[in-house]
């Protein structure tokens, strides 16, 4: 079984919010991959299903990012998922919009969902970070963040989610590598990005 947590605040009010790629990608995920209806456990929504034939646990956290590290950890215990099996879809600053970049363990860069599931769970999960690029002053990396996506940006957006969706299936094979670059191979075909290798930094 793995886990995959989706990185983002609850509510109408966030959810179009720059900060809640990571809810929007696992989204697609659920959808097609058809797994089960959401309901409330582990302080999430979360689904189950199946995923190339690995039984899989989807988690939308509801206690705010701040706090993601309690809900993951929750589902963690519960089920005896190892922490090599779980993924976490998140908003990454460090990588320009629309580029996927997949490492195991690391910093945090700042993000407090990250920090949170570290200090609750341990640090050597694998990241999925989502480029939403940097405002470029510090100052106002706040409100970039709990800023909605602009209509402009919809394309680069659902094409991101939709490498995700595509290409889940090879992190359940225990196949990484691929996933990040068959996700970079999609983009670049539609214009958006460039294949780079696992751990590979920009």
């Amino acid at each position: 079984m793995f886990l995959l947590a989706g990185l983002g605040n609850p509510g109408p009010k966030y959810a179009g919010n720059r900060h809640n790629v990571g809810f929007m990608a696992l989204d697609a995920i659920c959808r097609r991959h058809r797994l089960a209806p959401l309901r409330r456990r582990f302080q999430s929504l979360a689904a189950e299903g199946e995923i190339a034939g690995e039984k899989v646990i989807a988690l939308f956290p509801e206690t705010y990012m701040n706090e993601s590290g309690r809900a993951v950890s929750e589902a963690m215990r519960f089920y005896k998922i190892p922490l090599d099996r779980v993924f976490v879809l998140h908003d990454e600053l460090d990588l320009p919009p629309a580029k996927v970049r997949l490492k195991k363990g690391g910093g945090n860069a700042g993000h407090n969902g990250l920090r949170s599931i570290t200090a609750q769970c341990g640090n050597d999960y694998w990241r999925v970070r989502l480029g939403i690029g940097h405002p470029g002053d510090k100052q106002m990396v706040m409100p970039y963040v709990l800023g909605d996506f602009a209509k402009s940006e919809k394309g680069w957006v659902d094409a991101v989610c939709d490498a995700c969706a595509d290409f889940t299936d090879l992190l359940a094979a225990g196949r990484p590598e691929e996933f990040q670059n068959r996700a970079h191979l999609f983009l670049e075909a539609q214009g958006f990005s460039e294949p780079k290798r696992v751990g590979e930094k920009g």
